[in-house]
């Protein structure tokens, strides 16, 4: 990551020496891992507790997949036998900080660190995600070129989870449906041209598609809204260097627009949301199993009650004892686009 990112605190780094591997073994300490020790000591998992743990080290996954003996890291019972962990190696590619206000042993800490619910990401993200020198430079470049000279810039952030379900023409009908008379934030395709104000469009997208169409769509009927992308990768390659460096501009572009289309599901609109401080317009993954694949049926998009990112997979819970804000007193309520889903609002 060190071509992406700035060390976030002066004279000291947040990457492990290159000598330091992650693996059964680390610097000759044996490492036992979570679940494993979750599964042999629990039958139930009704009052999980963590005891007797003789090793230094804790491997702890949290990622998408993680199975039930993993979730016990959310109960307030293991987390007193993790206390005595010294190293705890902890993997996950889950934005999981909605559960931790859940938790009695937190809760308190974090009301006081975050009394804004709804900035705890774009305070966490702001302070740890600073654009290398390399990534700053292509940043400010593109802004300067094409969005900075605009009176508003707007965010589309597409993407296409099943290109089967979701079509291109489906998915650019859903986009200016959402743009056009939802979020009302492009004028339609009949209009006259009488705005005296700019609009510049970034469009965020694997592919070059939804750039192309809809910027000839507006060209060709002479509405001065000027649509521009950075990168078109086609495909997402998570371990190429100069894809992912482009994914961290495209991102970081996103946040400094004036106002946010993002797809349903998707952590790279998270991102840009969250460090942007805006709560987007959440494109719904379409439905067409009413009317074919060129049929859109049901809202477009919907506004984001909160800038803060989803929790696509939290362990099972009691509704009652959550809360889903129908009684205004919870402040972590269901996601807009995951159902299941957890997500940080003030009340």
């Amino acid at each position: 990551m060190t071509h992406l990112f700035s060390e976030p605190v002066p004279n000291s780094t947040w990457l492990f020496p290159e000598d330091f591997r992650f693996g059964n073994r680390i610097y000759g300490s044996k490492v036992d891992d979570f679940g494993s020790l979750m599964k042999k000591k629990n039958n139930n998992y009704t009052d999980p507790v963590l005891v007797n743990i003789s090793s230094s080290f804790l491997h702890v996954n949290l990622g998408y997949g993680y199975d039930d003996y993993d979730k016990l890291f959310y109960s307030n019972g293991v987390q007193d036998g993790l206390q005595k962990v010294a190293w705890l190696i902890l993997k996950s590619d889950q934005y999981f900080v909605p559960y931790l206000f859940l938790m009695s042993g937190f809760r308190a800490k974090l009301d006081r660190m975050f009394p804004d619910k709804e900035a705890v990401f774009h305070h966490l993200g702001r302070y740890l995600f600073t654009p290398s020198d390399q990534a700053w430079g292509l940043i400010a470049r593109f802004y300067d070129a094409y969005l900075e000279k605009a009176d508003e810039r707007i965010g589309l952030q597409i993407r296409v989870l099943d290109s089967k379900a979701s079509p291109t023409a489906l998915v650019l009908k859903q986009v200016l449906r959402c743009a056009q008379k939802e979020a009302q934030i492009l004028p339609p395709l009949a209009t006259k041209q009488n705005e005296t104000a700019t609009k510049a469009v970034l469009v965020a997208s694997l592919s070059s598609e939804f750039y192309i169409e809809l910027k000839d769509m507006f060209w060709k009927r002479a509405i001065a809204v000027g649509f521009h992308q950075a990168s078109r990768e086609e495909v997402q390659r998570s371990n190429d260097g100069s894809h992912n460096m482009m994914a961290w501009v495209d991102i970081y572009l996103l946040s400094l627009c004036d106002v946010l289309v993002t797809s349903g599901w998707s952590t790279f609109g998270y991102v840009a949301q969250g460090l942007g401080g805006l709560r987007p317009w959440i494109l719904q993954i379409p439905d067409t199993k009413y009317g074919g694949g060129d049929t859109l049926w049901g809202q477009a998009c919907r506004r984001a009650v909160s800038m803060e990112p989803c929790f696509h997979f939290p362990p099972s819970y009691d509704d009652n004892k959550v809360g889903v804000r129908v009684d205004g007193s919870s402040t972590v309520v269901h996601c807009e686009d995951v159902g299941g889903g957890l997500k940080l609002v003030n009340l």
